[in-house]
């Protein structure tokens, strides 16, 4: 008889994770599909490019989001904090918690 392990509880299905700017929290995919595909971008490109931004920054944020951060008119320094923080959070790296 095949043993079996239910892993079910250990599992999140509900919830993304989230990035604040000033007031507002934008949901970040963190899917394991599109994790893959950002992490994918970064090694095919060698790291960090203008065009890896962009990719990586409309995989991770959807549409809704997308048009909040648009509002913001982030400078492209501040835009590619943001983005790189987002990949930061769904890659589980520097993990720190905000308030």
């Amino acid at each position: 008889m095949a043993r079996v392990t239910d892993i079910t509880e250990k599992l999140d299905f509900d919830s993304n994770p989230k990035i604040k700017i000033k007031d507002k929290e934008y949901e970040v995919n963190a899917d394991a599909e599109t994790v893959l595909k950002v992490m994918g971008l970064f090694e095919e490109q060698g790291g960090m490019t203008p065009a890896s931004v962009v990719k990586v920054y409309e995989l991770i944020f959807d549409e809704q989001a997308r048009e909040g951060i648009k509002k913001l008119k982030l400078q492209f320094t501040d835009f590619e904090t943001l983005v790189m923080a987002a990949v930061n959070l769904i890659t589980g790296e520097n993990e720190e918690q905000g308030e």
